[in-house]
């Protein structure tokens, strides 16, 4: 804890020696993009983009999950990407995965319990492929998102782009998702 406290303690020299101008973000709030990633403290998404205060809107969940939207309801993570969406007006938003992922393993795990509980052979070739059920991880939290009432119209009219990323903590390698090949290729 000493560490981060002195830290704290020499921010504003830090900011000083970098050039950062404190004082505007102040009166200033217009992210570059929403950086949706794994609270995993091996994820850091401004040291993977080299971001300055004020160049991402971060939201941090357990495993990067984005809630199913509920209007009834709405999640704190659905009210900060409204936020986002409708007040800052972002134009990319970008969800980020990434390898050794304690959530997939346990979604994994849980498959495979239910597969053999059930006498399937079917949980075989996912437990075979952590990257792919990452990858698999990633573009279904983009789905979830892409159905968001505050997402839908900017999708439409391409004020709004969605990027699906996986980041690989051993290598340090970031892969983009690319559609049309239907794969994850590096950035």
């Amino acid at each position: 804890m000493q560490y981060l406290i002195d830290q704290a303690r020499v921010f504003r020299a830090r900011a000083a020696a970098h050039t950062l101008h404190l004082g505007g973000l102040s009166r200033y709030h217009r992210p570059r993009a929403v950086f949706i990633a794994c609270s995993d403290a091996r994820v850091v998404p401004a040291l993977l983009t080299a971001a300055q205060p004020g160049d991402l809107f971060e939201l941090r969940t357990y495993g990067g999950v984005i809630p199913p939207y509920d209007a009834k309801t709405p999640s704190g993570e659905a009210r900060t990407i409204e936020y986002a969406v409708n007040e800052l007006g972002v134009s990319d938003i970008i969800v980020c995965g990434h390898s050794h992922c304690d959530v997939v393993s346990a979604e994994m795990h849980g498959n495979l319990t239910t597969a053999v509980a059930a006498g399937s052979d079917d949980a075989t070739p996912l437990t075979e492929d952590f990257t792919a059920a990452g990858h698999w991880h990633v573009l279904t939290q983009v789905d979830v998102l892409s159905a968001y009432p505050c997402v839908v119209p900017r999708l439409a009219d391409r004020s709004l782009r969605l990027h699906a990323w996986f980041h690989e903590i051993d290598t340090g390698a970031t892969l983009t998702h690319h559609p049309r090949a239907r794969t994850f290729l590096p950035l």
